[in-house]
């Protein structure tokens, strides 16, 4: 008997429940994402707590099944599968192949039939079934070898808590399902028969056979009903009841786990743009056994010792050094300690500002900085860190220049392979040297009670800080040499990202400059235009209500005004999440002003209310952090605030972006490539429409707005601009008409077109 269970994965039950419960994802190419997204999550999450050694993922084949002969309107009330699903059904099998894991369909029957013939031969070999699914159908196959999970929920059901979920036995399931019936599969069922009567019927009566020969016992209504429609019994139960006996080709002894095809899936997950999932693998090509590595780690706390590092230091050709600071907030930060190695395993820890109850007497830091300056300002030795332009910030908090910036591990991770993994230290030690680190919640503490790291005692502080300077070391020694390996990249390295940082440096201490009291203004201008909505909201509601209450709404647009659903919340309620609404928009007023109301709501809070309060009152600027290692893409990216991302698709929005002002005297200057990308589709497309715009120097989005809407140049308004800019862009990139529906909140026959 194997000691782990086989496992059967109910697909088609992943697959719907991923595309209902997650909100419509797409990638920057507008191809619908989403479900894939949520059930390879699902599977990665199964595989990792079950870790089995036989598994299959069973789907639905296309088709009609024999149910559909016994009962013609089988499933009738199911609508089409929309499209936006359909085309990501073969990604996903892809995917799931990919992972090794052997997929399943066959014609004629459904996917519980193919899991329950694979549980009862399981059962006949001596095997125990785990089935991962979500579906009430399955509960009927429970019994002492088989047991189902619910993935997302972790709930395991096995005899008693079938009867604990249902009030009923899985022997009784069939019963059950027929005397309740099915409004989804169009099982008919008795008429007036919810779950507490069937099971209440069935403690009783044991089956529907002993229910029916006690049917005049039925008191009221619901008894009326029974025996009206006793007929419809044998019908549901056929429909209900998983056939067991299916022909299959596959054993389930056959049915083993294979190796990941870690290629193919790095390619999907790139084009899908999944980064969580491609940070978790491993990067082709790359070995990360552990580096076996002793370590000497020692606290400097007396001159001697920081001269004996001194002079170390400066005989090095390179050394790695990190800060340990007050503050992840560059502007903030100030230093409570310095790390240095020069040598792998070899690290040492500057204690400077530890302050707890019964600290040791530390150097002082001034005179420490003041020691260290020279070598810290000179380009030789040369320097390496790990994100290394905070270190630079830090030290410039402290008048200190830092010259030398010749690596960073961080940058150099990204080069090598921006989607291998994240890039923070932990993450790049376990990938490219095996070493699982000391991280900062380790010595610190989490939550409320998390410690500043000055008041971190030296016992835990030392080996944290030094093993920083230590890994980093480390880190670039493997880092470089595989660069070295590919000239491209280390020519990527060496002339674009590495002196890029210190250029981002300047910008980001030089910071922004903002007009707040225009932002305070424009505050005022937003919660008189919120209130007026609110009002408005109220009268088209007939009555008060909490605009930003889920409930509330939920109850006021389909309760009261009796609204179409267009999509549901995972627990089954009317959803209120903004694309929900967008569909109804267009056609009823409420829906419309609650959108208004949240678009300047998320304005104010976003940028009005909190732009003032991330000015800097030493610099009465806003300093941004620019990130080089997060987008996949190589773009930069902004954040505390997103300097990227101020809005510019409304008039509102588009104000927010005046209060970027210049100091008197000067200018703002925007610089961009004129349309790179579209050149580069003119050129390989040939398409003379294309060609000729630019050989006239056209503005190619207008010119594309005049073709497309049908109008003169001159005609063109702001809207068709940004209208043809997406369809230009979405062609480049494969955007499908879903994509461009949704981008320009248009009908999706609108979009085809």
């Amino acid at each position: 008997m194997d000691k782990k269970p086989l496992i059967l994965v109910d697909g088609s039950s992943y697959l719907f429940r991923a595309f209902h419960a997650l909100p419509p994802l797409s990638n920057s190419r507008g191809e619908p994402t989403g479900a894939v997204y949520g059930v390879l999550n699902m599977l990665l999450k199964l595989l990792k707590e079950h870790d089995p050694e036989h598994i299959a993922v069973v789907f639905d084949a296309k088709g009609k099944t024999f149910r559909d002969e016994l009962f013609e309107e089988y499933k009738a009330n199911r609508p089409p599968m929309p499209d936006e699903l359909r085309v990501q059904i073969d990604p996903l099998l892809e995917a799931v192949r990919a992972l090794g894991l052997p997929i399943l369909r066959v014609s004629g029957v459904e996917a519980d039939d193919v899991i329950g013939t694979l549980a009862l031969q399981a059962a006949k070999h001596g095997m125990s079934t785990l089935v991962s699914t979500s579906d009430k159908d399955l509960a009927q196959l429970v019994d002492e070898r088989v047991t189902l999970v619910n993935t997302m929920t972790g709930k395991v059901l096995d005899r008693d808590g079938v009867k604990a979920k249902f009030d009923v036995y899985p022997e009784q399931m069939v019963d059950y399902l027929a005397l309740v019936g099915d409004s989804v599969d169009n099982i008919p069922g008795i008429p007036k028969v919810g779950p507490k009567t069937a099971a209440k019927w069935l403690n009783e009566y044991g089956t529907v056979e002993s229910l029916v020969a006690h049917a005049d016992e039925i008191k009221g209504k619901v008894g009326e009903s029974l025996r009206e429609h006793m007929d419809r019994l044998e019908l549901s139960g056929k429909l209900a009841r998983i056939d067991c006996e299916v022909s299959l080709e596959e054993k389930p002894e056959q049915l083993e786990r294979g190796q990941p095809d870690y290629d193919t899936l790095r390619g999907l997950y790139q084009r899908l743009e999944f980064n969580s999932l491609l940070r978790g693998l491993p990067a082709a090509g790359e070995a990360t056994a552990p580096q076996s590595v002793e370590t000497n780690y020692e606290a400097v706390l007396t001159e001697a010792e920081l001269e004996a590092w001194i002079t170390k230091l400066e005989k090095a050709q390179l050394f790695a050094f990190d800060t340990e600071t007050t503050s992840l907030d560059y502007a903030q930060a100030r230093i409570v300690g310095l790390s240095f190695a020069c040598e792998p395993g070899e690290a040492a820890y500057v204690p400077l500002t530890h302050d707890y109850p019964g600290a040791p007497d530390q150097l002082d830091r001034d005179t420490v900085l003041e020691k260290l300056r020279p070598l810290l300002e000179n380009e030789e030795p040369g320097k390496v860190g790990h994100h290394l332009k905070y270190d630079a910030h830090v030290l410039a908090n402290h008048g200190i220049a830092l010259g030398g910036m010749r690596y960073d591990t961080m940058l150099e991770s990204y080069v090598l392979n921006s989607t291998a993994t994240r890039h923070d230290m932990d993450s790049t030690a376990l990938h490219y040297l095996g070493v699982d680190t000391i991280r900062f919640e380790d010595v610190a503490g989490k939550g409320a009670k998390q410690l500043s790291f000055n008041e971190v005692p030296l016992e835990q502080a030392v080996p944290y800080a030094a093993e920083d300077a230590d890994i980093t070391l480390r880190l670039h020694q493997v880092l470089w040499a595989a660069l070295g390996e590919n000239d491209r990249l280390k020519a990527l390295y060496e002339d674009i990202e590495q002196p890029l940082a210190p250029v981002l440096q300047r910008m980001e201490r030089r910071g922004v400059l903002l007009d707040a009291a225009m932002l305070k203004r424009q505050s005022k201008e937003l919660a008189k235009k919120m209130a007026e909505l609110e009002t408005a909201a109220h009268e088209a509601a007939g009555q008060k209500f909490n605009l930003g209450s889920p409930k509330q709404l939920q109850e006021i647009l389909f309760d009261k005004l009796e609204l179409p659903v267009r999509r549901k919340t995972p627990k089954g309620q009317p959803s209120t999440a903004e694309d929900a609404l967008q569909d109804l928009a267009d056609s009823y007023d409420l829906p419309r002003i609650i959108l208004q109301h949240r678009g300047l709501s998320k304005l104010k809070s976003t940028y009005t209310d909190k732009l003032p309060l991330q000015i800097d009152p030493n610099t009465g600027r806003v300093h941004t952090s620019y990130h080089q290692a997060v987008a996949a893409t190589g773009r930069l990216s902004s954040s505390d605030p997103n300097l990227q991302n101020i809005p510019v698709r409304t008039p509102e929005g588009r104000r927010i972006r005046q209060a970027f002002v210049a100091p008197e005297g000067c200018c703002l200057l925007a610089a961009d490539y004129s349309q790179i990308e579209l050149r580069i589709m003119a050129h390989l497309s040939g398409d003379e429409g294309l060609l000729s715009a630019f050989a006239e120097d056209q503005d190619i989005h207008q010119a594309t707005a005049a073709e497309v809407f049908g109008v003169r140049l001159d005609d063109v308004t702001a809207d068709h601009r940004r209208s043809a800019k997406a369809i230009n862009f979405g062609l480049i990139y494969g955007m499908s008409a879903f994509g461009l529906a949704r981008q320009l909140g248009i009908e999706r026959g609108a979009a085809q077109a």
